[in-house]
């Protein structure tokens, strides 16, 4: 199998054992490595993704597109991304992330660069269906790597760092893709991150590791003392085939169905300030492109304190990411609610509410994903946080085709969609319900 089409890709071999001294001085410096380069490389994943909905008035107006327009070209690309992060992460389970991350962020940024220079709908529609397609092969080979390289006791808290790359991407995209067009026009809002993209993949392709074993590593488990049975590692770190991943442990998981419906709505929470929230401001409050901009700034960066607080507090509560994720749930109710009573004018308050929503709704977009990898194997990591991610995109999916449809009727206010993202913030409250005392088995 090594020796065919696709063996450039594949996991890397293991190679001999190391030396003591070599694995101490080794293995924390690889572990760094290994964090710092899929957060960077995941954060490089924003700007090539959410960059449309921070200039979608302007390219409405430059193309004359309707609201319902702008909202399939949202949809298509968040049903393609949550189909793309499910193939894609049963194929990083059995790839090198080395080779399948930087090329992920090569194919998306030829996307940016052709979506800018094209004029036509039709055009737009498929090339940001296949953007989001390829944004699927960020975050597998993202869990796949943290997933080897750091054991189940440490996860929240690595993970919660780790995740930080959502917030710094999210944030920055806000900020470049807004400027780009303000300054160049809206077609650089494509072309910019795209070279940010390729400069980054070439980055990653050199700093990336696969497993430990492929660098003459022991496996987490063992370096960590997690596990001392070596029946049992040997097991653990076995390759396994498609059925084993793809139908044992994951369609047949019970916790991997109940985490994927509660992040349908998790997700409507969280993308409806990113995708919607700039033209909320735009045109229920009044907002300039550029303050439409840092709205997604604010409202990405106000999740990175929390998310490193409540990752580590999950670890401390015996690994219970569901309820840590229901409790922050609550608090973005009554900021909801606040954003629909603020008039307009007060931009400032808005703002504010933004960086509630985002301050709570990321932890438990991050530990959703965590719960993912607990109840399932490492090697079916990316199967398993891609099959919880289709179901967050089929939440944001509803979102952008709901929200597309009735903006073109003349009954809507834009203050019908904080409706919408409130009770989508309570079925994710009740779903939450179920899994309130599970934990992990480590």
């Amino acid at each position: 199998m090594r020796n065919g089409l696709f063996s450039w890709i594949l996991p890397s071999p293991s190679k001999p054992l190391r030396s003591e001294s070599e694995i101490r001085t080794l293995y924390p410096k690889f572990r760094w490595r290994i964090l710092e380069a899929t957060f960077l490389g995941y954060s490089v994943f924003y700007t090539v993704r959410n960059n449309f909905p921070v200039v979608s008035k302007e390219i409405g107006q430059a193309l004359s597109y309707s609201q319902e327009q702008i909202g399939n070209i949202l949809a298509i690309t968040a049903i393609s991304y949550g189909i793309g992060k499910f193939l894609m992460g049963v194929l990083s389970d059995r790839s090198n992330p080395k080779i399948f991350m930087p090329l992920g962020l090569v194919l998306t940024g030829i996307c940016n660069i052709c979506f800018g220079a094209s004029s036509d709908y039709q055009t737009h529609l498929i090339l940001w269906g296949l953007n989001g397609l390829f944004q699927g092969m960020g975050w597998p080979p993202c869990g796949r790597s943290l997933g080897h390289w750091f054991s189940v006791k440490e996860r929240g808290e690595k993970f919660a760092v780790w995740n930080i790359a959502h917030n710094v991407g999210g944030g920055l995209v806000g900020v470049i893709a807004a400027y780009s067009a303000s300054w160049f026009g809206w077609r650089n809002a494509f072309y910019i991150p795209a070279a940010l993209s390729f400069l980054t993949a070439i980055y990653l392709h050199f700093r990336l590791l696969d497993t430990p074993q492929s660098v003459g590593l022991p496996s987490i488990e063992e370096y960590s003392g997690t596990e001392t049975d070596s029946a049992k590692v040997s097991e653990s770190e076995r390759e396994l085939s498609f059925k084993e991943i793809f139908i044992d442990l994951v369609l047949l998981n019970k916790y991997i169905w109940v985490f994927a419906i509660a992040n349908f709505f998790v997700y409507i929470v969280r993308y409806s300030l990113t995708d919607w929230g700039p033209s909320y401001l735009k045109f229920a409050k009044g907002a300039s492109l550029e303050k439409g901009g840092i709205s997604t700034l604010i409202y990405e960066f106000a999740g990175i304190g929390s998310t490193l607080l409540v990752g580590w507090y999950s670890d401390k509560v015996g690994g219970k990411r569901g309820l840590v994720s229901l409790v922050c749930m609550v608090p973005i109710l009554f900021a909801l609610f606040g954003i629909l009573l603020v008039p307009s004018g007060y931009l400032w308050a808005d703002l504010t509410l933004f960086g509630v929503v985002g301050f709570f709704i990321y932890p438990p977009v991050m530990l959703l994903g965590v719960a993912g990898l607990d109840f399932t194997s490492k090697k079916a990591v990316g199967t398993a946080a891609g099959f919880i991610g289709l179901f967050g995109y089929l939440g944001r999916t509803a979102l952008s085709k709901g929200l597309g449809w009735m903006s073109s009727y003349p009954w809507f206010r834009w203050e019908h969609s904080i409706f919408i993202i409130f009770a989508s913030a309570i079925l994710a409250i009740i779903f939450l319900a179920f899994t309130w005392n599970w934990k992990p088995k480590h």
